[in-house]
């Protein structure tokens, strides 16, 4: 199943070769119910023996444009994790401090220890997008960059850090009718953001922009995943799944331990 919207180096797609609205042979949240309390404990599982093992560090960076849903996804992901072993990190426009190193310096700084999980909200790869839709920096600085991001990744890898990279695929009449919700909705109203409106002037751009960040940095070892996100419950569960999965191909097993016996 998870083939289907795993993308690497040996494949040639764009995003429009991705249905937002898609839920696999699935159709209803009730459907998948019972198989997302299974998930979650199942990660919850891994996540003990992560870091009991502190074998790896597991990075997930979720990127998606603007309601796409990636702090709704870490909230009903994670939510059954053991905070001790969780941290989640966002990713804004950098403060002077951060824009006087290197791009990647803030994202490094806070990648897991071995025996940790950290999701990130939007990453390192918001300096090859939206840098790139406004014309903050030219193709050939962001060919530059996206060989930087291949390399970064290359030395978590080898450094025993898991790197899943996730963009939540949304359509835009979905973002439309979220951003509608949102102004129409006391409780959601704080979300708005007034520059959402202006930033979908550019959606074709960041289409452009998304397909080659993914051309530019999915490989073998660290492919992207493509999940259709219109459908949150279908996003919850994909998203979980691709997690649970790939964790347990790292094989976690408690540290084993001598105890001298008493005489």
């Amino acid at each position: 199943m998870l083939d289907k919207y795993r993308l690497d180096e040996k494949q040639k797609v764009t995003l429009q070769d991705y249905d937002p609205n898609d839920t696999a042979s699935f159709t209803s949240k009730e459907e998948i119910a019972e198989d997302f309390e299974q998930l979650k404990k199942e990660l919850q599982d891994l996540q003990e023996r992560l870091y009991a093992s502190k074998s790896n560090g597991v990075l997930i960076l979720f990127q998606g444009m603007d309601c796409s849903g990636k702090d709704g996804v870490v909230k009903k992901v994670f939510s059954g994790l053991n905070p001790q072993g969780f941290r989640a990190e966002s990713f804004k426009q950098p403060t002077g401090d951060e824009a006087a190193h290197d791009f990647l310096w803030r994202a490094h700084k806070v990648t897991p220890p071995k025996g940790y999980i950290t999701s990130f909200n939007r990453s390192y790869y918001e300096d090859v997008l939206i840098t790139r839709v406004h014309e903050l920096i030219d193709k050939k600085t962001a060919s530059n960059r996206l060989k930087h991001i291949q390399h970064f990744e290359k030395l978590l890898t080898a450094n025993g850090t898991v790197v899943i990279k996730i963009f939540l695929h949304i359509s835009q009449e979905f973002q439309l009718a979220k951003i509608n919700e949102r102004m129409e909705n006391p409780e959601k109203l704080w979300k708005f953001d007034p520059s959402d409106l202006e930033e979908r002037r550019y959606w074709d751009q960041y289409m452009k922009a998304y397909s080659s960040a993914f051309k530019g940095s999915a490989t073998r070892n660290n492919p992207w995943y493509i999940v259709p996100a219109n459908n949150r419950w279908f996003r919850d569960y994909l998203v979980l799944k691709i997690i649970v999965s790939t964790l347990n191909k790292l094989k976690l097993e408690y540290p084993h331990i001598e105890i001298a016996k008493q005489h």
